[in-house]
């Protein structure tokens, strides 16, 4: 066990470290199975749709811990933010004391902010293992979160995550839906004040230079809806 302590923290350091500085490309590498999964546990979805420069996904239902929401103006300080407390909730600070084994991806949330000058609120969620899900560990401070079967509108893009790219990424996935029969259920779930305006979900270890993949996720407001558990 102790051999995967290393393993665990360097995937964790990719998303805490700020990595603005390290080289990137931006490239829609639209389709690309995330290398990681192939390592480690990732959530199981089936592909609805392939588009120009988007995919639809319908997740099956999952469950998450997700950190309360956190103000900032940089998506990659909250992230580290975020982290910090999930790290040290799967090595066992929660209240069965249990260490959990890494899984992919990591999500962050971005929720609307209320003006062009204010924080941003996010929220940071990592996918339970299998063997958690029915009986996932509570934490103080972290919140169990039960995803239904939940529609997704997905954007792949290379390189190391930073503040502009995400931006950049997000916009080019609402361009690319912008006259698809999706549109107006991704506008629907964004109508609400409290709904996400986008997620970006992280893959990869900070030592992967090559191969890199990250996600935008929209969420497509059909029948299904995320619920608190």
């Amino acid at each position: 066990m102790a051999a995967f302590i290393p393993f665990k923290l360097s995937l964790f350091l990719s998303l805490l470290s700020n990595i603005g500085f390290l080289p990137e490309t931006s490239k829609n590498n639209a389709g690309i199975f995330p290398p990681s999964c192939n390592r480690i546990e990732c959530p199981s979805f089936d592909l609805i749709e392939v588009g120009i420069g988007y995919e639809i996904r319908r997740y099956n239902s999952t469950i998450w811990v997700t950190t309360s929401s956190i103000q900032d103006i940089s998506l990659v300080e909250a992230t580290r933010t975020g982290f910090l407390q999930l790290f040290d909730y799967i090595q066992g600070k929660n209240k069965y004391k249990q260490q959990i084994e890494m899984t992919a991806p990591v999500i962050t949330e971005v929720l609307p902010s209320d003006g062009p000058f204010c924080e941003s609120s996010f929220r940071i969620s990592f996918y339970l293992p299998k063997v958690n899900q029915e009986n996932p560990p509570p934490a103080e401070g972290l919140h169990i979160q039960k995803w239904k079967s939940t529609y997704l509108a997905v954007r792949q893009f290379s390189g190391f995550v930073t503040d502009y790219n995400v931006g950049v990424e997000a916009a080019a996935l609402e361009a690319s839906l912008g006259d698809t029969v999706w549109s107006p259920a991704i506008k629907k779930s964004q109508k609400d004040e409290t709904s996400s305006v986008y997620l970006v979900a992280q893959y990869n270890s900070p030592f992967e230079f090559s191969g890199r993949v990250n996600e935008i996720w929209m969420l497509v407001d059909l029948e299904d809806e995320l619920l608190p558990v």
